[in-house]
């Protein structure tokens, strides 16, 4: 039996969203009400990714602009608006620096590097980007104080190749600087990851729509463990696809659910926000963040949305998660307008 098999055979030990081998999954955690505080009487918009800083105690995160979101402004919620996008929060929830105002349509990922840069996607739709608009479907790399070193993708221009993306979903930097984009957020899109070198130059992609290994229907989210894999979230196929950093598929994991997000911890734990699990899109399995063993898959804890009704409001829990250096859980809750704090209660 080849890795990828011994990998892959924690799949059909996985049996549902809250139980392995008909045992229930604990929940060690409780949420921490009210803990984002956002200046000057600012209400909450629809929050995207989450990320932390080096050091583990500055917690980073997208909070879109519009904070009367609905589905008629999916997309392009700060199209039209100057305010903040990019905050970065203690661990009392008290913001410390924000900014990125007027510089996005829909920021949607975010990657903070070693050395503290922060790293987001503009995902908008082509058709929600304004004739002209020089916003949208690129990454932005900013310093921890908010000026832009860099820049990926043309502004305002769907398309593939090397210079274009098609809503770019998410980020992750590797420790030796290489960048790696999940392109994209459309279902019929690029759906490829796209890697670059530390100073921008395109080095090679892969994957295209379909349901085979290396292939996607909506790349969501994309991470890299101590071991240096790629993880990508496919979310439109309800699994985990595992990949070294050259594109060779290594694995794939179907237990997390319908991952909406991905984050591994100093522990070598993986958590995965799966934030669109119904009894249509994924039958049998719940919202909720998955916590695991990012080395063999196997899943240890569970936290349930106690608010999540897909049958009401879709997407309700946490598409986005991130952890500090204390084992505390960060949820970026779009749909709800929440920046989430969980904290651990009991081992």
């Amino acid at each position: 039996m080849g890795n990828a098999q011994r990998f892959g055979l924690v799949v059909a030990l996985a049996l549902n969203g809250g139980a392995v081998l008909g045992q229930v999954l604990p929940n060690p955690y409780r949420i921490v009400e009210g803990w984002a505080k956002l200046p000057n009487g600012r209400k909450m918009g629809a929050v995207g990714k989450v990320g932390i800083a080096p050091g583990g105690t500055r917690i980073w995160a997208i909070i879109r602009c519009d904070p009367l979101y609905d589905q008629a402004r999916f997309g392009d919620e700060c199209r039209d608006s100057k305010t903040d996008s990019v905050y970065e929060f203690d661990q009392d929830g008290n913001v410390l620096k924000s900014f990125g105002g007027g510089m996005f349509i829909w920021p949607h990922g975010l990657d903070v590097d070693r050395d503290g840069n922060v790293w987001i996607t503009d995902a908008v739709a082509a058709n929600r980007t304004p004739k002209g608009d020089k916003r949208g479907q690129q990454v932005v790399k900013f310093s921890p104080d908010g000026k832009v070193l860099m820049t990926l993708g043309t502004p305002g221009v769907a398309g593939g190749g090397p210079d274009h993306f098609n809503s770019p979903s998410d980020i992750a930097v590797a420790p030796n600087g290489d960048i790696f984009v999940a392109d994209g957020h459309v279902d019929n899109g690029n759906n490829r990851v796209v890697k670059f070198s530390k100073d921008g130059k395109f080095i090679k992609d892969w994957g295209k729509t379909g349901w085979a290994p290396g292939e996607f229907h909506t790349l969501h989210a994309i991470a890299i463990d101590s071991r240096g894999r790629v993880f990508v979230g496919d979310r439109g196929n309800n699994r985990i696809q595992i990949f070294d950093q050259e594109g060779k598929s290594l694995a794939t994991w179907t237990q997390f659910g319908k991952p909406s997000g991905i984050f591994f911890d100093s522990r070598d734990q993986i958590y995965v926000a799966d934030s669109e699990s119904d009894d249509v899109q994924n039958p049998g399995w719940e919202m909720g963040i998955r916590i695991g063993d990012a080395r063999t898959g196997w899943m240890s804890a569970f936290i349930l949305y106690p608010w999540g009704d897909p049958r009401v409001t879709p997407g309700n829990g946490a598409e986005f998660v991130a952890v500090d250096k204390d084992g505390n859980v960060y949820g970026g809750e779009p749909a709800p307008k929440r920046l989430q704090k969980y904290v651990r209660v009991r081992p």
